[in-house]
């Protein structure tokens, strides 16, 4: 009957060493990292979602800049047909296209208000107003997503890497890879050239 107490407490302090010595960081940290992807897509779902209004929208007032609608119609096209699953995420080539993809689809963006810039019309439209304030409002939620899911994959493989992460990952959790992150374009990496002299 005393040997019960005893259990307990030594069922009670193994429960509370095996906690406090990180056999559950891989899997809390996965889930941080897939929490923070969810939200990555959530904000590129928005994007993709505005794409359409903001097309028809220019395409009323510049009907004549069909070279860049096309673009960004196409760009928006690549993006929503992508096959996105959880796996993705530890695939290197997959996780490059669906960067590149998304790259395509904010430089064709990109391209398009430079050229409303040439439409005094467009630019005063209510509904174009409205939605280029939705569009800016999305990049900095994409942006800000981006950043936290950067966070999350930084200390997800960073436990992988370390002890005693690396143990635990060698005995109870190989299955789990290193994440992919995202990195910059070497075109963005470039500063503009500002010239006055023109």
């Amino acid at each position: 009957m005393s040997s019960n107490p005893i259990r307990f407490t030594i069922v009670i302090l193994a429960a509370l060493a095996l906690n406090g010595c990180g056999i559950n960081n891989i899997p809390t940290y996965d889930e941080a990292v897939n929490g923070r992807w969810s939200e990555v897509q959530n904000q590129y779902k928005r994007r993709a979602d505005l794409v359409p209004n903001l097309v028809s929208t220019v395409e009323g007032f510049a009907a004549q800049e069909k070279d860049v609608l096309t673009e960004v119609t196409e760009a928006r096209t690549r993006v929503s047909q992508m096959n996105i699953s959880p796996e993705m995420l530890s695939d290197p080539a997959a996780f490059q296209q669906f960067q590149q993809n998304q790259g395509a689809l904010s430089s064709a963006l990109q391209r398009l208000m430079v050229v409303v810039e040439a439409y005094p019309d467009l630019k005063s439209n209510e509904n174009f107003l409205a939605l280029q304030q939705q569009l800016e409002g999305t990049e900095n939620r994409i942006s800000v997503a981006r950043r936290d899911y950067i966070g999350a994959v930084q200390t997800y493989n960073t436990e992988l890497r370390t002890i005693p992460g690396r143990w635990w990952r060698r005995f109870m959790y190989s299955d789990m890879q290193p994440k992919e992150n995202f990195s910059v374009d070497e075109a963005d990496t470039v500063n503009p050239t500002v010239n006055f002299n023109n």
